[in-house]
């Protein structure tokens, strides 16, 4: 019981999120102060996103790549089946649940899946780790293009701020393409050096999730997201989290056993075809949506996130132990 419970508890980066959120509660930044966080918060989305650029390796992409039956069934469960899991759950609630939060488990839906904790899942499990690599990065790749395309065609004309506009996508361009594309070019020439500073740049990972967190959420409650936001929601997101995640766990597992992909591939698919990516989903709902919005828009992934983790790890040990 006790290592079960070590397992449930919420990471390190978990926390001090949930610590941000208390500090943009307490402490939200106002007035004058508005204008130059936003500068700073814009350039860490783009220092972030050239870092996730640079460490991208082509060598791993390659390796894994001659699988595509596997990338298939990944990618359509993280661009195909989410959403319409998505646009269900946002039609079923329609009128029950606070818009923006609608709008952020729709947005969540969209977004692409994690690289480092689907990798670090499937080896810790016994799978396929060079197609975890292949499919986890390629999906990020993709998802700087899918992701907006997506919003626009789910989101599209909804009343909540849904939707983007030639400028959002002008603002991806410079902002989180260019960068990615940019450190992914350079990498011949700062990759060692990028690799041998992965602690250090792990905090810059972090602080500009955190810095961005702590932005939209000022902005939030300065508009009044605490006043709209009760108990009763906060339970929803746990309940629909939970929902959200077993149906997608369900229908991996089930789809790799039916296509009769081997264990080592089941374990890949279920781990990278069921997560969502909190360092692209935080700066891309900046991007996307109107700013007192964002906040809230991110709240689901927030829970998402570390209801991900949670599951996964205790999976990832089941999985193990069967293997041996």
């Amino acid at each position: 019981m006790t290592t079960l419970l070590s397992r449930l508890r919420p990471d390190t980066f978990t926390l001090a999120l949930l610590a941000t959120v208390g500090l943009a509660t307490v402490l939200p930044v106002r007035g004058a102060a508005v204008a130059p966080l936003d500068a700073v918060t814009h350039a860490a989305i783009a220092l972030l996103f050239f870092l996730h650029g640079a460490r991208l390796s082509r060598q791993a992409i390659l390796e894994g790549m001659g699988h595509w039956r596997l990338h298939g069934v990944v990618l359509a469960s993280t661009f195909v089946l989410f959403p319409l899991l998505g646009g269900a759950l946002r039609w079923a609630l329609d009128g029950w649940v606070d818009p923006p939060l609608l709008l952020g488990f729709m947005f969540l839906c969209l977004l692409p899946s994690t690289v480092q904790s689907s990798i670090a899942f499937t080896s810790m499990a016994g799978g396929n780790v060079a197609a975890a690599v292949c499919s986890a990065s390629a999906s990020n790749l993709l998802g700087v293009f899918l992701t907006p395309l997506l919003v626009s065609v789910f989101l599209r004309g909804g009343s909540e701020g849904g939707g983007i506009s030639l400028e959002s996508v002008g603002v991806i361009f410079v902002e989180l393409f260019v960068p990615f594309v940019a450190g992914h070019l350079l990498r011949g020439w700062i990759g060692a050096w990028v690799e041998r500073q992965r602690p250090v740049l792990g905090f810059v990972d972090r602080g500009s999730i955190l810095l961005v967190v702590y932005t939209a959420f000022s902005e939030a409650v300065v508009n009044g997201l605490w006043s709209r936001l009760g108990w009763r929601e906060v339970l929803v997101l746990g309940v629909l989290s939970g929902v959200l995640l077993a149906a997608v766990l369900l229908a991996t597992v089930g789809a790799s056993r039916l296509l009769g992909f081997s264990r080592e591939d089941e374990i890949t698919i279920v781990f990278c075809g069921s997560k969502k990516s909190l360092a692209s989903g935080v700066p891309m709902a900046s991007v996307l949506f109107a700013g007192g919005s964002v906040g809230a828009i991110v709240l689901p992934l927030m829970f998402f996130h570390q209801l991900q983790l949670m599951v996964c790890a205790v999976l990832a040990r089941r999985y193990a132990a069967r293997r041996g």
